[in-house]
């Protein structure tokens, strides 16, 4: 049997599997679907003339094989990124700034280490957050007065401006200990109707669970108070003030203690995307391209 031929896009693939813990989430970190990525898997392991992945295990475990090619795109693949950053500065020149404007309050939970990682890879780069929270960030690029924006869900096509996916998110809702509510698997529109809501001073327009489900249902919350951080959110639901919709990774530490209680919305879970927004020009750098990325892997969450 002749010499398998590994390719960088191999090593790209396990690593994801890696970072993923499963062919799922391995297949939307790479923006391909599970099938796709199976066929890959399987079309290496048939190169290699050996099974790479234990696929019963949960998380996914490496065979020996496996391990070994993983090593190897742990080595290699920050040295081609190396590579690949520096024919990037030759090609370019040197960079520009990257403003980073924001309409997510719970942005910062992931944003701020993908910042932390961009910096030492790109020193270069003025890396710079617009200051507060923008309700409609996108003028604020078309105006020149930003580089990027982070928006939820993406919006119709404007001329000059490219849309990245970044990654999808499941909001969950929020109740105290014993609520009325939290015998059941999950909550359909009309549990809302009799509740009040705690989240963010936003329009009802930009928080997920109005645009998604309450408005087209035609549903309202019986009330709603708007405070500005997390914290006082949950603080508030955990004594009983109401009931909150927030993204589950936003929370997890405080679900994880038991200090309040998580639902699925709806029958299939309400499941959102955010996205960045660039000017067609700066998608074509090498350092825009790079920050998406990172944001996609270690600094995004990934839905199961």
């Amino acid at each position: 049997m002749p010499l398998p031929r590994i390719e960088v896009r191999h090593l790209g693939m396990l690593r994801a599997i890696a970072d993923g813990g499963s062919l799922t989430r391995a297949a939307q970190r790479l923006f391909v679907t599970q099938s796709a990525l199976s066929h890959q898997l399987k079309s290496l392991e048939g190169a290699c003339g050996v099974e790479l992945v234990e696929r019963e295990s949960r998380p996914l475990r490496f065979t020996p094989a496996g391990q070994r090619l993983l090593e190897l795109a742990q080595q290699l693949l920050p040295q081609v990124a190396d590579a690949e950053r520096d024919l990037a500065r030759l090609r370019e020149g040197r960079a520009g700034p990257l403003r980073i404007a924001v309409e997510c309050h719970t942005c910062f939970d992931w944003l701020m280490p993908a910042m932390d990682a961009f910096r030492p890879r790109w020193p270069e780069v003025e890396l710079d957050l617009v200051s507060g929270f923008q309700t409609d960030p996108l003028p604020l690029l078309l105006k020149g007065q930003a580089d990027f924006a982070v928006i939820h869900d993406e919006p119709a096509a404007r001329r000059g401006v490219v849309f990245h996916r970044l990654f999808e998110y499941e909001t969950v809702a929020l109740l105290c200990r014993g609520h009325r509510l939290a015998g059941r698997k999950r909550l359909e529109a009309k549990d809302f109707a009799q509740e009040t809501l705690i989240t963010y001073p936003v329009e009802d327009a930009k928080l997920d669970l109005m645009r998604h489900l309450l408005l087209p249902a035609g549903i309202r919350p019986r009330a709603t108070r708007r405070v500005e951080l997390t914290v006082a959110i949950l603080q508030l639901v955990a004594s009983g003030r109401g009931i909150a919709a927030l993204p589950e990774w936003s929370v997890a530490p405080y679900l994880a203690r038991g200090y309040v209680e998580a639902r699925p919305i709806g029958r299939k879970g309400l499941r959102c995307a955010l996205y960045g927004a660039t000017t067609a020009a700066l998608a074509e750098t090498a350092y825009v391209r790079e920050f998406v990325e990172l944001i996609r892997g270690a600094g995004g969450p990934v839905m199961n």
